[in-house]
């Protein structure tokens, strides 16, 4: 599957993020890349409210990782845990030493990273790419893929 979106500004890029909260949960690992300020960390403000968290969201890239515990369970979904992870800075190794196989082994935590390109080697095939593009000043092509 692969699906694009173009955004018109910062506004709206939230606003996807809010709305795609459904299939993400369903994929467990979202990853993010596109260049620096392309609005991965805008989508990710905009996905975790839709997940029901509360903010402040900032981009985790100097502390690479935050969770966020969120405990729900229902006859459709089961979620405890949400890590939203900036691989900027960091390699392969340091993900891994994070515990990043029990995060992916958990099917009730959902993985946001930016910058998973970094780290391919350890993302699962049945992982969401969502790859961020500049068109101009404010539109961002926004392009969905599994």
């Amino acid at each position: 599957m692969q699906k694009e979106i173009i955004t018109i500004d910062a506004a709206q890029t939230k606003k996807l993020g809010v709305a795609l909260a459904q299939e993400v949960i369903a994929s467990g690992v979202v990853c993010l890349s596109g260049e620096l300020g392309a609005g991965k960390t805008t989508f990710t403000q905009g996905l975790l409210e839709g997940l029901g968290l509360e903010g402040p969201f900032t981009s985790p890239t100097f502390l690479i990782m935050k969770e966020y515990k969120r405990e729900i369970s229902n006859d459709k979904l089961q979620l405890q845990n949400v890590y939203h992870i900036d691989a900027y800075r960091i390699e392969k190794n340091d993900i891994l030493a994070l515990g990043w196989e029990e995060m992916v082994a958990n099917k009730n935590n959902i993985i946001i990273i930016e910058w998973a390109e970094r780290v391919k080697e350890i993302i699962p095939k049945s992982a969401l790419w969502i790859d961020f593009g500049w068109m101009g000043e404010e539109e961002r092509r926004i392009t969905l893929s599994n």
